[in-house]
């Protein structure tokens, strides 16, 4: 939803932020894909190990990550079939793995419900991207859905910064299945429309 309204509007301040940090223009976009997917992976394992303010920062980073790549992409005109590939399969590692780790978090916190809860949440947003994926397999354009990948980090990060880790997951488990179900009964109607 994030995604659709705002699109790429955001390409110039991140940039600016970029050109800030980073003097040399010519470094590979996929790059800041990988340290995407790194800060992830760090994401994942300070909270398995009960560091949610830690984790929050490393998953705030991540997503940063993942808006420069593309941002940076645009603006040299390196855009390929390839990052945007590697792109959406380490964005998928990402946030099974973010997941992972607070599955793991709760386990050891011995709440055996919000793990259940965080396993479901994990379910429906593996197969959001593959929802879509098959529509577009069937020619057909699917961007519907309440619940796309920034409204999750940011629900997450919310919960991680804010002490609401259990709403969090929540939230994201019904939002995430409720998504899923908007993308078949979309599929569904467009389909319909094709045949009459």
């Amino acid at each position: 939803m994030i995604s659709y309204k705002i699109g790429h509007s955001l390409d110039p301040v991140i940039i600016k932020v970029y050109r800030f940090f980073f003097r040399d223009s010519s470094i590979n976009p996929n790059i800041f894909t990988i340290l995407g997917a790194l800060f992830g992976y760090v994401c994942c394992v300070y909270i398995a190990l009960g560091y949610p303010l830690i984790s929050g920062i490393a998953l705030l980073l991540s997503g940063f990550f993942d808006l420069l790549d593309g941002a940076l992409a645009r603006v040299s005109k390196r855009v390929t079939p390839f990052g945007g590939f590697l792109d959406s399969v380490l964005d998928r590692y990402t946030d099974l793995f973010v997941l992972y780790g607070i599955s793991i978090y709760f386990l050891r916190q011995s709440e055996v419900i919000y793990s259940v809860i965080t396993i479901m949440a994990s379910i429906g947003v593996a197969i959001i991207p593959y929802a879509k994926a098959r529509a577009e397999a069937a020619s057909l354009r699917c961007n519907t859905g309440i619940l796309e990948r920034p409204e999750r980090i940011i629900i997450l990060l919310i919960g991680l910064f804010f002490n609401l880790l259990p709403y969090a997951v929540i939230v994201t488990a019904v939002l995430s299945h409720i998504t899923v179900i908007q993308r078949i009964v979309f599929v569904w109607r467009e389909s319909n429309k094709k045949l009459d």
